[in-house]
């Protein structure tokens, strides 16, 4: 059985009231009845769907209870007739700006309330249907929105783990690279290390640091290439045994050519150019000054001031001062010579960075 439409009658003389009351139930609705203002207010409470209001009443008036009516979110929407033998244009206006739908004139005729009302229900019915089918949608919406965003999650977390393999293999074919020459992971630490503070101090993007931090160490990956008899002679290198180890940086660039990754296409430029000199003097192109890409401008500096602060196979470990000393006759011809400056003004940094990932001495 379908629920009656409930409708607050109020008005402070109680013979009209009774007879509103009458007149309504005849309709088929259900009543509750109110004296004043501050009753009607009250009553509210019990799913009202119309108010009969009359303006002139004691204490509060009308236009009052449709303000106060009107100013909270549960009672918003509840349809207003104004019962009242206003006929002042004003007047009606003011009830219309507070909030009132529609008006009936004292004495009532049963034939306008019977329409007003079943008018005004109706448009609350619809109104009611309305908001009850957008809280649908909006509770289909927020469970959609929140399995949509625990499939991002999942997709963020499968990104990220293959990103993770991704690094990590590529780390451990630097270490294998890196352990023919040196026997330590360390030092692809501190000259990544070094290499991400230069191109910060370059004020390079967050993203291009990063970049180079995890790409610089690709640097000697052509290495795999290099026969360890070469790599760990203690003596000197003959012609021969020098153009062979010359040729790491291009068997490195091989290695990572072809990669649509941006981090193996510039650990590929690191690879390729790293052996670069200033003065053009480097190998395996000659490339001179600034045609000697950014990336592995920053990676000879890390690279040459990590090899002569540890030991290798032909050389003891220099100290920091001893190293600086060296490097500072090379610059301007095989290094960069602000980018060497950058280096040489913030010892503290790379001091730390040596403290942080040891010294192989």
């Amino acid at each position: 059985m379908e629920n009656k439409n409930r409708i607050l009658v109020v008005d402070d003389n109680d013979s009209i009231r009774k007879l509103l009351q009458k007149m309504l139930e005849k309709l088929g609705y259900e009543i509750e009845t109110a004296s004043d203002g501050f009753e009607a207010l009250s009553k509210l409470v019990f799913d009202i769907d119309l108010i009969l209001l009359d303006i002139f009443m004691p204490g509060m008036d009308g236009f009052e209870v449709v303000k106060t009516i009107r100013k909270q979110a549960a009672t918003r929407n509840i349809p207003i007739i104004m019962v009242t033998g206003l006929s002042s244009r004003e007047d009606r206006i003011r009830a219309v700006e507070l909030g009132a739908n529609d008006f009936i004139s004292k004495p009532v005729d049963m034939t306008e309330l019977k329409a007003r009302t079943a008018s005004l229900l109706k448009m609350k019915k619809a109104q009611d249907d309305l908001n009850r089918h957008r809280r649908v949608l909006e509770k289909i919406l927020e469970r959609r929105t929140l399995a949509l965003r625990e499939s991002m999650q999942e997709v963020v977390k499968a990104k990220r783990q293959v990103q993770n393999a991704h690094m990590e293999t590529i780390h451990r074919l630097v270490i294998a690279a890196e352990f023919k020459d040196t026997g330590t992971a360390t030092h692809i630490k501190r000259m990544s290390q070094f290499s991400a503070m230069l191109a910060t101090l370059r004020n390079l993007s967050p993203t291009e640091v990063e970049i180079i931090l995890h790409a610089s160490p690709m640097h000697d990956i052509g290495k795999i290439g290099t026969p360890e008899e070469i790599l760990l002679k203690p003596g000197k290198l003959n012609k021969p045994e020098w153009n062979l180890i010359q040729q790491h940086p291009v068997i490195g660039s091989q290695i990572l050519s072809d990669s649509s990754s941006l981090l193996l296409q510039t650990g590929e430029l690191i690879a390729i150019s790293h052996h670069e000199k200033w003065d053009g003097s480097g190998y395996p192109f000659g490339l001179e000054k600034e045609g000697i890409p950014l990336s592995g401008r920053i990676c000879a500096i890390a690279d040459v001031f990590d090899a002569l602060t540890n030991i290798r196979p032909y050389k003891k470990a220099y100290s920091n001062e001893h190293a600086l000393k060296i490097m500072e006759k090379a610059a301007g011809t095989h290094f960069d010579p602000q980018l060497f400056t950058l280096f040489t003004d913030n010892m503290k940094q790379v001091e730390d960075i040596q403290k942080k990932y040891g010294v192989a001495a």
